[in-house]
């Protein structure tokens, strides 16, 4: 992912943004609900054609966990799966896979039941014979798992990185945070976000038409 942390998201004053933050905190702690709300970043985008222009499509890790509930499972050789069972994460070995037996329904099934998927090396490349193009199609690929990094700090990782992806409309919103951060930690995440979004705009600033800041049941904070 780019380096856009030099940048700030001048187009956005920081004291509106730390205004905003404090708003969704406040309507959220006024309200006790039964779940953490999401803070997300709902964007307009201006200028584009989603028929003819290029879809864009990025990925940037934030500094906090902004969906502290995204499940990720393991798809693991054996000492990925030992690694994963010790770190109470969720792995499935290739017997397990093959248990499946390539029914669309229970492919369909396991990419609905986690947010994410991590494979090891060796059994990255039989996914698509294993399992079929399930996951693919569910925009659930595993990420590569090597043995030279900790698996719980690639768990991390993966749950940090949040997408970008222009698809039919001009309206993205993406999960930037949630509502028991602090007002630094949501500004920090907020920024990245809205800085590595506009880098992969064609023309930047001038392709947004707005910016919103929302938790799941309050309401939306323009801050562009």
């Amino acid at each position: 992912s780019l380096h856009v942390t030099k940048m700030s998201s001048s187009k956005v004053p920081r004291d509106l943004l730390y205004e905003a933050v404090r708003d969704i905190l406040k309507g959220s702690g006024t309200k006790r609900r039964k779940f953490v709300e999401t803070v997300e970043l709902q964007i307009n985008l201006k200028n584009y054609d989603p028929q003819k222009d290029k879809r864009f499509s990025g990925t940037v890790k934030l500094k906090y966990v902004p969906r502290p509930k995204f499940s990720v499972c393991v798809l693991g050789d054996q000492l990925h799966c030992e690694e994963a069972k010790a770190n109470d994460v969720a792995s499935m070995d290739a017997d397990a896979l093959k248990k499946l037996n390539k029914n669309k329904k229970l492919v369909k099934k396991l990419a609905k039941k986690y947010d994410a998927f991590l494979a090891s090396d060796s059994l990255i490349k039989q996914i698509p014979r294993l399992l079929g193009p399930g996951l693919n199609k569910a925009g659930k690929f595993p990420s590569l798992l090597s043995h030279n990094e900790a698996l719980l700090g690639k768990v991390e990782e993966v749950k940090s990185t949040i997408k970008f992806q222009m698809k039919k409309t001009l309206i993205l919103a993406v999960a930037v945070g949630h509502v028991k951060m602090d007002e630094d930690q949501l500004v920090s995440n907020i920024s990245l976000s809205i800085n590595f979004l506009v880098s992969l705009l064609k023309k930047n600033w001038q392709n947004v038409r707005s910016l919103h800041l929302k938790s799941s049941m309050g309401k939306p904070q323009r801050i562009f």
